[in-house]
């Protein structure tokens, strides 16, 4: 079955990319050119809109400074 929208795992991805993103104070365009990805691409994933591939998310979570799985961990 092909799914038509995107399940709430990637909202939860991208929601907690995004606030880790900010905590380090970096704009999109920034934090896209440290971790040598297209910031359209990144912006796509930070919105939700991109299904990420777990390569793309531990390049992201090493650019973060933090543990990939906390990228998917629900807000408490």
């Amino acid at each position: 079955m092909k799914r038509t929208h995107p399940g709430t795992l990637r909202n939860v991805l991208a929601t907690n990319i995004r606030r880790c993103r900010l905590a380090k104070g970096v704009s999109q365009q920034d934090f896209a050119l440290e971790i040598e990805m297209d910031r359209t691409y990144f912006g796509g994933v930070e919105r939700g809109e991109r299904n990420v591939s777990i390569d793309n998310i531990e390049r992201i979570a090493k650019g973060l400074e933090v543990s990939p799985w906390l990228l998917f961990k629900e807000p408490d």
